[in-house]
């Protein structure tokens, strides 16, 4: 049985992963955004809050988990970090599991996975799409959010894979140093591209 070609869409934080991730979307390239789906299964009436509040007593309230109060939990403990994520990934495990049967006859998927390098993802995917922009442009971006510091942005780097070795592991590098009209040209050609690698496979 044919299954769509399987992309992981990657990047540090400020490269515009989620800008590129619209874009592929806009192009008619379904689009498992994996974070989303844990805010929205943690959030208001979300399937996990119960699960969540029984292991973790304190970490909800009426908005749904309340990622301070859970952080505060887990922080620093190993144990408590594994028995959180062995309830959140097999639930966001289903989830993906459901869009590829939701988009089975897709020929291209893409997997918004921001830890794909760091959590060892990239074996799961077919094909590895990096998004990168210069380091001045991405330290720009990400000191203008709010509460962004440089001690904040320093550390989030150092848990992060460094953008040049994401790179040379990529199959194809979306650069978003560039205008907005430059960077969705370079995705629609992308995800031309990547059909007619799915049409290849699937004529095989």
């Amino acid at each position: 049985m044919s299954r769509p070609l399987i992309v992981g869409l990657t990047g540090s934080i400020g490269m515009g992963k989620s800008t590129v991730a619209a874009m592929f979307e806009a192009a008619g390239v379904p689009v498992f955004d994996a974070d989303a789906e844990v805010r929205a299964m943690q959030g208001p009436d979300g399937e996990l809050v119960p699960a969540i509040e029984a292991a973790f007593p304190g970490s909800t309230d009426e908005g749904g988990v309340s990622r301070e109060k859970l952080g505060a939990l887990v922080f620093g403990d190993p144990e408590k970090l594994a028995r959180l994520e062995a309830i959140v990934h097999p639930a966001v495990a289903a989830k993906r599991e459901a869009f590829l049967i939701e988009h089975a006859g897709a020929p291209v998927v893409v997997f918004d996975i921001p830890l794909l390098f760091e959590k060892g993802g990239a074996g799961s995917v077919d094909r590895v799409v990096v998004v990168s922009a210069p380091a001045e442009t991405q330290r720009e971006r990400v000191l203008a959010r709010p509460g962004m510091t440089e001690e904040k942005f320093a550390h989030i780097l150092e848990l992060q894979t460094p953008d040049a070795q994401k790179r040379a592991r990529a199959d194809h590098v979306i650069d978003t140093g560039t205008t907005l009209e430059q960077t969705e040209d370079a995705v629609i050609a992308l995800a031309a591209e990547l059909r007619a690698e799915s049409a290849a496979r699937q004529a095989l």
